[in-house]
């Protein structure tokens, strides 16, 4: 950790509200082991969102997305509207840039910084030639203030308020294939500098078949700060129906800064999702994306769908609240929040 980190420089992790220059996104890559079949269908999906985000008006944020080569360049350009597009061609693995890219940060001049952790490919399960490094790629091409980390990170295991307050994925930041021989009170005070957050609150649990070890962004979301959003099963065949309890209940018990405690808004959850193999699919609503205009919410074709997307659009009545289809983007394991990298204004 450097002696001059981000907290100490007066940076800070801003929450997901904080107005937006623009999201950076990767167009998804051929290749059998990553996509098979889905591979259209995860660009259909993916230049959806990039619509929804840009908006009707154009006025929503900027779109920078990472291409490997001038021939996915074109595929990306003939399903998106170029003119709030940027294209980087550089190598990366896989889509996940809220895994594998940087953490933007914010002081409160408004100067704006990036923290790049170290990422090993969800605990070497997934590794991919670029994602190791996209991190920086990225920080450069931003022309931000470069912090690096050797702490083992995902952004999807952390959610702020923005206030100083975060909730962070037990399981997966103490996974000993990630940062072995680490203990809370090492992690605590990584991420207290790194994230520039004064109380870290530690959430346990994951979503069936969830190979990230139970990233927040599954599980919980601030909407306010001392107000965060999980899910409830609703249908009797729910795989996930005693985690989202569990969850509840921890976030239920949870205080924020001023000592008072969470304020907790439950949505439906999707309930069964399976492939077309008859695997379940660690599918949530909450992996939606809170763009300026828009919060575009992932569905599935659940039953639930609509009554997600309309509670999750009463946390936010200031913005434009959209369903789009999430479940070919699902089958590589994440959804809306998964894909998008918010770089604030």
């Amino acid at each position: 950790m450097p002696e001059n980190g981000p907290r100490e420089s007066g940076y800070g992790q801003p929450a997901e509200w904080t107005p937006r220059r623009a999201c950076w996104l990767a167009w998804p890559t051929p290749g059998e082991e990553l996509w098979g079949s889905y591979l259209q269908q995860a660009r259909t999906e993916l230049a959806a969102l990039c619509s929804a985000i840009v908006g009707p008006s154009g006025q929503g944020e900027e779109l920078e997305i990472l291409v490997q080569d001038e021939e996915q360049q074109q595929q990306a350009s003939e399903e998106l509207d170029e003119t709030r597009v940027r294209f980087h061609r550089m190598q990366y693995g896989d889509i996940w840039l809220r895994d594998t890219g940087p953490v933007f940060l914010k002081n409160a001049t408004g100067k704006r910084a990036c923290v790049c952790f170290t990422f090993n490919g969800w605990g070497g399960r997934y590794l991919y030639a670029g994602d190791e490094q996209v991190s920086r790629e990225i920080a450069d091409r931003a022309g931000l203030k470069r912090f690096d980390c050797d702490l083992v990170f995902e952004g999807g295991a952390v959610e702020v308020d923005g206030e100083g307050c975060c909730i962070a994925a037990r399981d997966c930041l103490l996974d000993p294939q990630r940062n072995p021989g680490a203990d809370l009170s090492q992690l605590e005070t990584v991420l207290r500098e790194m994230l520039g957050v004064s109380r870290v609150l530690w959430l346990s649990g994951s979503l069936h078949n969830d190979h990230t070890n139970g990233h927040v962004d599954t599980l919980a979301r601030f909407i306010a700060p001392g107000r965060v959003m999980c899910m409830k099963a609703v249908g009797a065949e729910d795989p996930n129906a005693a985690v989202l309890e569990e969850v509840a209940a921890q976030l239920s018990e949870f205080r924020d800064l001023s000592g008072g405690k969470l304020e907790v808004v439950r949505i439906p959850s999707p309930g069964l999702v399976k492939n077309e193999r008859g695997q379940v699919l660690p599918a949530s609503y909450l992996n939606y994306y809170l763009g300026n205009r828009v919060v575009a919410v992932p569905t599935y074709g659940s039953a639930y769908d609509a009554r997600a997307v309309e509670t999750i659009g009463r946390a936010f009545p200031e913005r434009r609240t959209v369903g789009l289809s999430a479940l070919a983007i699902l089958q590589g394991g994440g959804a809306f929040h998964c894909v998008t990298l918010g770089e604030p204004r």
